[in-house]
C-alpha cells in the first residue's frame, strides 16, 4: 500500500500526521511512503529526515492525493472545515483517508466525504477499550492539552504555582482547582503538583477519585446523583440542567477560593457544558487565571472567547482551541504512532486494507464507503439535521 501524507492546512496546525520514525516503520511492513514537501517542517521535521527514513518527498499535495492509497491527515475535512473541501476534488474512488475528521460535531462533511467514495477512518471514534488504547488520539492529543494548560496558566498568573520559605518571609503556594478527571485533567493535576502547586480535582464520576488522589490531589466531594455520567466507549455524556445547576451550587465556593482554575468537561458533538459562571469569576481574587479547555465548543466558563484571553474583573480567562499543535514535535510522534498502529489493525500480512464489520475497531471508526455514510450515529445525526 502506498501510504501518503499532505502537509495540514487548518489554520495555525503545525503537526504532521506521520513522523520519520514511523514512516521507518511502515517501508518495514512493506508500505510505500510519500510525504508533501515540507510536510513536517513546522513540527520539527524536515524533508531530509523523512528521506533518510526511506520515504519519498513529493513536490504538491495533488500528487500525494494522486498516487497514494490511503492519505494519513491529523484534521480531514469537518476538523478543517474550510480548507479541507479543497481536497474533496484532489480525492479518488476507494481511497482510504485516516485522520480526525469531527464527524459528531459535521454529519454533512462526512456526507461529502461519502460522495467523492472514499473510505474515511475517524480516530476520533476508537473505542475506548484496552484493545484500542495504542490508537487513541485524544487520549494522546489530551496528554499534552492538559500539559500546556497548566503551563499556560502559570505564565499568566501573577504568582508562583510552588510553596517558597525566603529570607523575606513565606510564599504560599497558588490553589489550583481541575474540573474534569478525563486524561487532560489528569495530567493537569500532575503537571500543577510537581510545579508545587495545592491542587483539587473535580469529576461527574465518583470512581476517579483514587486516580486524582494517586496525584496529590484533594478530589473535591459533591453529592450529586451521577449515574450514567458516561457512555458505553468511555466518553462523557452530556448532563441534565438540573443536574448542572446543582453542580455550579456546591462548585461555586472552590471555585472563589482558586488562583487557577482549568476546566476540561467537553461532551463530543455537542455544545460544553457551562461549569463556572460570571457569577463565580465575579468572586475570584483579581489576577486569578482560567484555562478553559473546552472552548472550541463554547466553553465551560461563561464569557470563555475561542482562541482569545479577556478578562473579566481582573480575572484573566484563556480560550486555546487546539494546545497539541503548540507542542507540535511531540503532538506529531505521540499522534503518528496511533495512526501507524491503527492503520496496522486495518490491514492484512501483505499490507492491504482487510475490512472486518465485526470488528469492534474497524465498525466504530468506518465513516464512509461506496458511496454511503455508513457510521450508525451520523447517519442519525444526518437525518435529525
Amino acid at each position: 500500500m502506498k501510504v501518503g501524507v499532505a502537509k495540514e492546512t487548518f489554520a495555525g496546525e503545525r503537526r504532521v500526521a506521520l513522523v520519520p520514525e514511523s514512516a521507518a516503520a511502515l517501508k518495514k511492513a512493506g508500505h510505500e511512503v510519500l510525504v508533501q514537501s515540507g510536510a513536517g517542517a513546522e513540527a520539527g521535521f524536515p524533508d531530509k529526515a523523512y528521506q533518510e527514513k526511506g520515504a519519498t518527498i513529493v513536490g504538491d499535495r495533488a500528487a500525494v492525493y494522486r498516487d497514494a492509497d490511503a492519505v494519513f491527515l491529523v484534521r480531514g475535512l469537518g476538523a478543517n472545515p474550510k480548507m479541507g473541501r479543497d481536497d474533496l476534488a484532489l480525492m479518488k474512488p476507494d481511497q482510504v483517508l485516516i485522520g480526525m475528521f469531527d464527524p459528531l460535531g459535521e454529519p454533512r462533511s462526512i456526507q461529502e466525504l461519502a460522495q467523492r467514495r472514499v473510505r474515511a477512518f475517524a480516530l476520533e471514534l476508537v473505542p475506548r477499550i484496552t484493545r484500542a488504547q495504542s490508537m487513541d488520539v485524544l487520549s494522546s492529543m489530551a496528554t499534552i492539552a492538559g500539559y500546556k494548560a497548566v503551563i499556560l496558566a502559570a505564565d499568566t498568573t501573577p504568582r508562583m504555582f510552588p510553596m517558597y520559605m525566603t529570607a523575606a518571609g513565606t510564599i504560599t503556594a497558588a490553589h489550583v482547582f481541575v474540573i474534569g478527571a478525563g486524561v487532560a485533567g489528569l495530567q493537569a493535576i500532575a503537571v500543577a503538583r510537581r510545579l508545587g502547586a495545592v491542587v483539587k480535582g473535580f469529576d461527574v464520576r465518583p470512581a476517579v477519585k483514587e486516580q486524582v488522589e494517586s496525584l496529590g490531589a484533594k478530589f473535591v466531594e459533591m453529592p450529586l446523583q451521577t449515574a450514567g455520567a458516561e457512555d458505553t466507549g468511555g466518553y462523557a455524556k452530556e448532563m441534565s440542567e438540573e443536574f448542572l445547576r446543582q453542580q455550579r451550587e456546591l462548585m461555586g465556593r472552590v471555585v472563589a477560593d482558586s488562583h487557577v482554575v482549568i476546566t476540561t468537561a467537553a461532551v463530543p458533538g455537542k455544545k460544553s457544558p457551562v461549569l463556572v459562571t460570571g457569577e463565580m469569576v465575579r468572586r475570584m481574587a483579581p489576577g486569578s487565571v482560567i484555562v478553559d479547555l473546552a472552548a472550541e465548543r463554547g466553553g465551560n466558563c461563561e464569557g470563555t472567547k475561542p482562541d482569545e484571553t479577556i478578562q473579566i474583573n481582573g480575572v484573566t480567562i484563556l480560550g486555546p482551541t487546539n494546545l497539541p499543535s503548540t507542542v507540535p514535535f511531540h503532538a506529531s510522534q505521540m499522534f503518528s504512532r496511533n495512526l501507524t498502529t491503527f492503520l496496522k489493525e486495518l490491514t492484512n500480512k501483505e499490507g492491504q486494507l482487510a475490512l472486518d464489520m465485526n470488528n469492534e475497531i474497524h465498525r466504530d471508526t468506518l465513516l464512509t464507503r461506496d458511496g454511503e455514510v455508513v457510521h450508525p450515529r451520523i447517519v442519525e445525526l444526518l437525518k435529525a439535521s
